[in-house]
């Protein structure tokens, strides 16, 4: 009992209350700063799903891609949150601190310099959510290689190719990025019709086929107008290119192109359109020739229509 009032003696008792007070109120501020943290992510959260919701990005995915990211601000803003409360409170119980925060920082630097390409990973995978450059379901190339997204994380990109391949990117990675479903698509095509068609008819005849694509209820659906012709793009060497565009909705435009190119077909093959294809020229020189290469004329001949000598 006498050690137990000695010891309570000694103890400085305003010190001790102050101290305490101190502690409560960091404690309480931090508490209340959580529960404005979490308030200002919720909405956060509610406004970039409305946001994508807008942009007509899938209910699902918008909502994955918001959780994601509030997910990593609040894991980050709370360890910073935490950290710097406790820094606070081991600084009210009379600790010096100094010694912490220099070794904190070597420490930071060494897992910098040894993690620092992780580090940029999850920096541009960051960046990737947040601007919503490409989502799953897109079809994208990335570094020249195209494919179908099929999954964004903060540290890699997986697209698979048409053949099946699966292809993994680190984010850091990363040095070019087209996204061609973004929003709209376009089906770009270049039709060639011999230099004895009238260009004008053709592009009338293709004007047709385009809009009766529009008024089809399967692919109409798909289309956001008409095709564009642009009109005669280039004089090729058998051919005069067409070109046009049909824009649509993202990821159609694949199926939509196609079928326009069959209706194209059927409707040049109706009108006696001519689509040049590769010809073949044979000749057989000024002298006399054989009696096998003669012969080989005269097939030749038969078979452009030509009279026999």
């Amino acid at each position: 009992m006498e050690l137990l009032n000695k010891i309570l003696s000694h103890i400085d008792w305003k010190l001790l209350l102050t101290t305490s007070l101190r502690i409560v109120l960091v404690l309480a501020i931090a508490w209340i700063a959580l529960i404005m943290l979490h308030k200002v992510l919720e909405r956060l959260e509610r406004r970039l799903i409305r946001k994508s919701v807008d942009s007509a990005e899938p209910p699902t995915e918008s909502a994955k891609r918001a959780e994601t990211l509030v997910r990593l601000i609040r894991q980050a803003l709370h360890i910073a949150l935490w950290l710097t409360v406790v820094l606070i409170l081991l600084r009210e119980l009379g600790m010096d601190i100094a010694p912490l925060l220099a070794s904190a920082g070597v420490v930071g630097l060494a897992i910098g310099f040894g993690a620092q390409n992780l580090v940029r990973d999850f920096i541009s995978g960051f960046f990737f959510i947040l601007e919503n450059q490409i989502r799953v379901g897109d079809v994208a190339v990335i570094n020249g290689t195209g494919g179908l997204v099929e999954q964004i994380n903060f540290r890699t990109i997986v697209l698979r190719d048409l053949s099946g391949v699966v292809h993994t990117f680190p984010n850091g990675t990363v040095t070019t990025l087209a996204n061609l479903t973004r929003d709209w698509s376009a089906y770009v095509f270049n039709i060639g019709v011999a230099y004895k068609e009238d260009t004008d008819r053709v592009i009338v005849i293709m004007n047709q086929v385009g809009a009766e694509l529009l008024a089809d209820p399967e692919y109409g659906s798909a289309m956001l107008e008409e095709p564009e012709i642009f009109g005669v793009d280039r004089l090729a060497d058998s051919a005069v290119i067409i070109k046009g565009r049909i824009r649509t909705k993202p990821s159609r435009q694949w199926a939509v192109g196609r079928e326009y190119l069959r209706r194209i077909k059927a409707a040049f093959d109706r009108e006696q359109i001519e689509i040049p294809f590769p010809h073949s020229t044979i000749y057989f020189g000024d002298k006399e020739l054989s009696p096998e290469m003669k012969l080989l004329k005269a097939f030749h001949q038969e078979d452009n229509g030509q009279a026999s000598p």
